[in-house]
């Protein structure tokens, strides 16, 4: 079946099996930014935005996102234009091995856009599902505090 998804404000057309998952399309469509590693919704590092709601594309049916917008970490900003998120996980070290990066960033920028000024026990509750072994997470909570700082001064990069 063919389906049609606007991935980074791009739309495009998938030939898909109905069962299979949103991440496996979107690696195999060249998104490799999409990171897979539990399969099972465990680990956060396969999320993205659909419609701007952070979902686990590991077990989302790409069926399900016929007709909507996917946002990848790359569709939030990139090396030459990098989002506040992006340059906040870089400036507090919150990124190392980067493999839970676009995941992490995906769920903050979901709770950035719904709530401008979190507590840090709202982001560490919108981000309890992105699990990384390197940094621990404090580095992520305090990337995520200084983001919305950034973004509530103005900065909308």
């Amino acid at each position: 079946m063919t389906i049609s998804i606007t991935v980074n404000t791009v739309e495009r057309f998938f030939d898909v099996q109905p069962d299979e998952v949103l991440l496996d399309v979107l690696r195999r469509e060249g998104y490799l930014e999409v990171k897979g590693s539990c399969h099972s919704g465990d680990c956060g590092a396969c999320t993205v935005l659909l419609d701007g709601r952070p979902v686990a594309s590991c077990l989302t049916l790409v069926a399900k996102a016929d007709g909507h917008a996917v946002t990848t970490v790359r569709g939030i900003g990139d090396q030459a234009h990098p989002h506040v998120l992006q340059d906040a996980f870089v400036k507090n070290g919150a990124v190392q091995c980067g493999y839970c990066a676009p995941g992490a960033i995906t769920s903050a920028k979901a709770l950035l856009d719904e709530n401008p000024d979190p507590t840090e026990e709202e982001i560490r509750l919108a981000m309890d599902s992105n699990y990384c072994r390197c940094t621990g997470y404090e580095q992520q909570v305090e990337a995520v505090l200084y983001a919305a700082v950034q973004l509530r001064k103005g900065d909308k990069r």
